[in-house]
């Protein structure tokens, strides 16, 4: 209790008792007269003083709640003026979506002065094909126990303005209770221009993409062609010059070793020119991924790995003619993929084994390959100059394909290749 109250507590109290006292003197004992003027002086003594407390207690409580309502009225006007500057567009609406509260942000960004805005339905700005979501989402919401949340769940939110141009938005929502009655009120922020950037990076990141896979295509047929001159052309030629020497050496003197060695040497280079020729050709485009299909060049591409790595390479391939129906661009997409996977583990996976498996899944095909090396680290994966990784992501990419790489059960590195069987549709 405070003190006023006490002190006018206090005087009651007292005038309360000097009247019983009175009642009692006055039925009890006989007093003199000028013993009853006393008292009666008393009396209004008393009573003065106690119309004197309760005259000062009610000036200290007007005065008191004053204050409070200067206070009140000082911490409405600072809410006001928070709410009014902020940068976001704040809207408040009663339970029947009546718009009563609306900021200068919101003014801005709805294109509407506050004075039309306010007692106005909050579907005055949203689109048309939105109002019966928005409509049920605020009543359920309103509904709800929870006092807050984003709006959208990572959407894009669509509002629109006084003249009738529509936007992007992201929102959050708030309920509120005052008098026994619910508010709902949202903070928005307009994200046209954040949206146009992210559009255009987007754009940006295709085009780029595209221009990657362009290159990639073009590098692939460049060495398509350089294979087919070196196997056809360089090939015949080797083949001419080895024909050829043979009947040179035939012509040599008999008896003489100087000659036969000579020969031999120059039968040996033209052995291994003709090799190197061919082992050339394959790897910048076997003619077999052509002429027998996938499945026999993967199988050419793993025994070539064994016999010029040293590791032991197992591989697992479906059912014959499985992959007989794949895309050529797709099929040439797995075989690079394949193949620079296979020359990652020899170069950096310190590996004793490798496994290679494809599966056929109707329209699509599963290549993994995995070794027991020491494993692939994030750093690795982002090194900027892994230029190798990169490029089979954007060949995977370019065919619909999805590329995955991590570590391995067996400690070492494991790539997952899922590719549709015919590639993706691709603006031209």
């Amino acid at each position: 209790m405070s003190r006023p109250h006490a002190a006018v507590a206090l005087a009651i109290a007292a005038v309360a008792a000097a009247g019983v006292a009175n009642f009692a003197l006055y039925t009890l004992v006989p007093l003199a007269p000028w013993l009853h003027a006393l008292d009666l002086v008393l009396d209004l003594a008393a009573l003065a003083a106690v119309v004197a407390l309760l005259v000062w207690a009610g000036q200290r409580f007007e005065a008191t709640e004053a204050r409070a309502r200067e206070a009140i009225a000082a911490s409405q006007a600072r809410l006001a003026a928070i709410i009014d500057t902020a940068m976001d567009a704040i809207v408040t609406v009663d339970e029947a979506q009546r718009i009563v509260l609306f900021n200068q942000a919101a003014e801005r960004v709805f294109r509407c002065p506050r004075a039309e805005a306010l007692g106005a339905r909050l579907d005055r700005f949203i689109p048309v094909r939105f109002r019966e979501a928005h409509r049920v989402h605020l009543e359920r919401f309103a509904a709800s126990g929870a006092t807050g949340r984003r709006m959208g769940d990572g959407t894009t939110l669509w509002g629109l303005r006084a003249d009738g141009e529509e936007f992007p938005m992201e929102a959050s929502i708030s309920r509120s209770e005052e008098g026994g009655r619910r508010y709902c009120t949202v903070i928005l922020r307009d994200i046209t221009l954040r949206k146009r950037a992210e559009d255009a990076l987007r754009a940006r990141e295709a085009e780029l993409r595209e221009l990657s896979a362009r290159v990639l295509e073009a590098r692939d047929e460049e060495k398509a062609l350089l294979s087919r001159e070196l196997h056809d052309e360089l090939g015949q030629l080797l083949t001419a010059l080895k024909i050829d020497l043979a009947a040179l050496v035939a012509r040599l003197p008999a008896g003489d070793p100087a000659f036969a060695e000579a020969g031999a040497r120059l039968h040996a280079l033209v052995d291994r020119t003709v090799t190197a020729t061919r082992r050339i050709a394959a790897n910048l485009r076997p003619p077999m991924l052509d002429d027998l299909g996938l499945a026999d060049t993967i199988g050419w591409l793993v025994d070539d790995f064994r016999s010029h790595s040293g590791l032991d390479c197992s591989l697992a391939l479906p059912t014959e003619g499985a992959l007989a129906d794949v895309h050529r661009d797709v099929a040439n997409t797995a075989y690079r993929v394949l193949q620079e996977s296979l020359t990652n583990v020899a170069r950096h996976a310190q590996a004793t084994r490798a496994w290679v498996v494809i599966e056929d899944g109707g329209d699509a095909l599963r290549l993994e390959v995995e070794d027991d090396g020491r494993g692939i680290g994030a750093a690795d994966l982002a090194q900027p100059r892994s230029l190798g990784l990169k490029g089979m992501r954007e060949r995977v990419a370019w065919v619909g394909g999805r590329l995955d790489i991590g570590r391995a059960p067996r400690g070492g590195t494991r790539v997952t290749v899922h590719l549709p069987k015919q590639p993706a549709a691709r603006a031209t």
